[in-house]
């Protein structure tokens, strides 16, 4: 096997990242971008995304899959099940601290910009996750179906934080800076 078929590393990293959250006593949220292939309650989708809370507190019988996401929640009082396909996923992060990943956002591949009835079209991708640089090396252009990790970083204007030369920002050597955000949906 070499790496053009090797399995995709986002479920990998989700389930590490989880597993990661409830060992330090932390909420695990998942970003989701909504299409008909999600089954989520839609009266909670906001700009085609939703976001999950998938502690073991707030979900029954989690299953993180290399394909799918799959557990039983409460949304108002009424049981649903939950299932989101891996590569709608835009993002792992613990609620408390905003430490995570978020990963590229995945191609819609709906004709003429229908969107699936019950999801709104978002206007832009949400400012926080629009401003996640990706490192992607010259020579190399990114196709529809790849999995390139974003890592999160203090939202700032690429413009003016890289001064303008293509390179993404370097987040300052003090440490303190501002923690990376991700929009709360509850």
């Amino acid at each position: 096997m070499n790496a053009t078929e090797s399995t995709s590393t986002r479920p990998y990293l989700i389930r590490a990242l989880y597993e990661w959250c409830t060992d330090n006593g932390l909420t695990p949220y998942v970003a989701v971008r909504v299409d008909d292939s999600v089954q989520v309650p839609r009266e909670y989708v906001n700009d085609g995304e939703i976001v999950l809370n998938i502690s073991y507190d707030a979900t029954s019988a989690l299953q993180l899959g290399n394909d799918f996401i799959e557990f039983k929640a409460r949304f108002g009082g009424k049981p649903r099940e939950i299932l989101v396909p891996v590569g709608r996923v835009i993002a792992i992060y613990a609620r408390e601290n905003g430490q995570g990943m978020a990963f590229p956002p995945p191609v819609d591949n709906l004709v003429g910009g229908a969107q699936p009835q019950g999801v709104s079209a978002p206007a832009s991708a949400p400012a926080e996750l629009s401003q996640v640089p990706v490192a992607v090396p010259p020579t190399a252009a990114p196709s529809p179906g790849d999995d390139r990790v974003v890592h999160l970083v203090p939202g700032e204007s690429s413009s003016a934080a890289d001064g303008g030369d293509g390179n993404p920002p370097r987040p300052s050597p003090s440490g303190g800076g501002s923690r990376p955000a991700l929009k709360r949906v509850k």
